[in-house]
């Protein structure tokens, strides 16, 4: 999912830009269809009014492998949550290519999920872990170094990594 914000006069008072638009994303065709249902029906008429509907985007080693409808938009904010452990490490190389490309500079990536660190976690995200892979052998839970160090080489510096509930992180990534 991706958020654009356009500044116009005034705003710097303001905790949330007037511009925003909100632009969810996803490969899965059942997914889109529930994501626009749920914009649809959602009785706050700002929902539909700052979103735009869902889009179909499927990442790979090159960056956007299909889907790609954004042009020659650019994003201030890119949040991608708990995709990088369900998906393979193509994905993620992918993501990381895209947000370089779409992201302006000093914009922000926002990742959330479980991650290892040093090749560890907890104990109940090395379960998920095997579970994820018995799944399908090509996800998992990925290394902090290793996601850090991809983002590096794309542009991006991780500026902040915050401790979330279940042993799950937030990452800040800002676009150099």
């Amino acid at each position: 999912s991706f958020v654009t914000t356009k500044k116009t006069p005034g705003d710097e008072q303001k905790a949330v830009p007037m511009n925003l638009k909100w632009f969810p994303t996803d490969p899965e065709e059942s997914s889109r269809e529930s994501i626009n249902q749920w914009i649809q029906e959602n009785p706050n008429e700002k929902v539909q009014e700052y979103t735009e509907p869902s889009r179909s985007l499927t990442l790979g080693e090159d960056g956007v492998m299909e889907g790609n409808s954004f042009g020659d938009d650019l994003f201030q904010l890119m949040v991608c949550i708990n995709m990088i452990h369900i998906s393979p490490w193509t994905s993620t190389v992918g993501l990381m290519r895209f947000a370089n490309e779409k992201l302006i500079v000093g914009g922000a990536l926002y990742c959330y999920g479980p991650y290892k660190i040093g090749g560890t976690a907890v104990e109940s995200n090395l379960n998920f872990d095997q579970s994820l892979k018995s799944r399908d052998p090509s996800w998992g839970l990925r290394n902090l170094e290793e996601l850090v160090k991809l983002a590096e080489e794309n542009g991006l510096r991780l500026e902040r990594k915050i401790e979330m509930p279940a042993n799950n992180l937030s990452l800040i990534f800002q676009k150099l």
